[in-house]
């Protein structure tokens, strides 16, 4: 059995190596609206940061409906990835970054995706923080392990099957 304070290393170690998420917003009459952003998380895991433009449909869910879900995975679309492969979804709230955290957010952001300057900087890109409130990692397509962010602190579950 692994040790439980592997967990968020695993966690971190899938996130911090992708640089793409699949975001997961509720459109208007329902629907789920499903968008590929790219993306940076905070060194403890309590934060992700992505930037869209506030014209898109995906920011008028946003603004709508804080609640998100995202995708972070490693697969390689090979046969491999049914016991290599590994997938968090991350479940938390959504607001735009302003002032001075925008300014914070936006340096993280481009720490890791320094070819997206021009578009972070221009007049019409909302910078948007997820306070995540849950992980959920997923391997070998049946291995469920929960980290849950409560009140800025980590509360690890057991591994269970999916």
């Amino acid at each position: 059995m692994t040790d439980k304070t592997d967990y968020p290393k695993q966690i971190r170690a899938l996130v911090e190596t992708q640089r793409f998420a699949v975001l997961s917003t509720r459109q208007d009459d329902g629907h789920p609206y499903a968008s590929l952003v790219a993306y940076c998380t905070s060194t403890d895991l309590k934060q992700l940061v992505f930037s869209t433009l506030r014209s898109t449909r995906k920011f008028a869910n946003l603004a709508a409906e804080g609640r998100v879900a995202l995708l972070v995975d490693n697969r390689s679309n090979d046969e491999t990835d049914l016991q290599k492969a590994a997938a968090v979804t991350i479940l938390g709230i959504c607001t735009e970054a302003r002032g001075k955290e925008r300014t914070t957010l936006s340096e993280w952001f481009l720490d890791k995706h320094p070819a997206m300057v021009e578009f972070v900087r221009s007049p019409g890109c909302a910078v948007m923080k997820v306070d995540v409130r849950s992980y959920y990692l997923v391997t070998r397509f049946q291995n469920v392990i929960e980290l849950h962010i409560q009140e800025g602190k980590r509360c690890d579950s057991n591994k269970t099957p999916a």
